[in-house]
């Protein structure tokens, strides 16, 4: 059986890339059951980012704008940092204090993300069948 590295990180970069493209999209919009920047900007705001609505905007774009550039292979390199950055500020903001594990709110999700997205951007490149590879 023939192993495809392109073909896997293709999979990994429309995977990751539009599940968080998917969690901007809820900041940014309020879709798929997402608080829109109103809503979000006001949890953030109760964590002491102020101003929310800004910093959600800025998250929201971070995601939403970085997860599609991720997906596409389109600037690799800018679309993980924009990953990575809203996910290391996730962990240390909310997380960090709740352990490893997800099932308490912990911070294994934010971080196998983050570095996921700064491997394929840095250290793999985004493959083959990418609009930069």
């Amino acid at each position: 059986m023939a192993f495809d590295l392109d073909v896997g990180l293709l999979i990994v970069r429309l995977v990751l890339g539009l599940i968080v493209a998917a969690h901007g999209a809820q900041k940014l919009f309020g879709w798929f059951g997402g608080y829109g920047i109103k809503g979000v900007g006001g949890w953030l705001e109760s964590m002491g980012l102020r101003p929310g609505a800004l910093w959600a905007a800025l998250a929201g774009g971070a995601e939403f704008f970085g997860g599609l550039l991720f997906a596409l292979g389109l600037w690799t390199p800018l679309a993980s940092v924009l990953i990575a950055a809203v996910m290391f500020v996730a962990l240390f903001t909310v997380h960090l204090k709740n352990g490893l594990f997800i099932d308490k709110n912990g911070f294994e999700y934010v971080l196998v993300i983050a570095v996921v997205a700064l491997v394929i951007g840095f250290l793999t490149g985004p493959g083959a069948y990418a609009l930069t590879p």
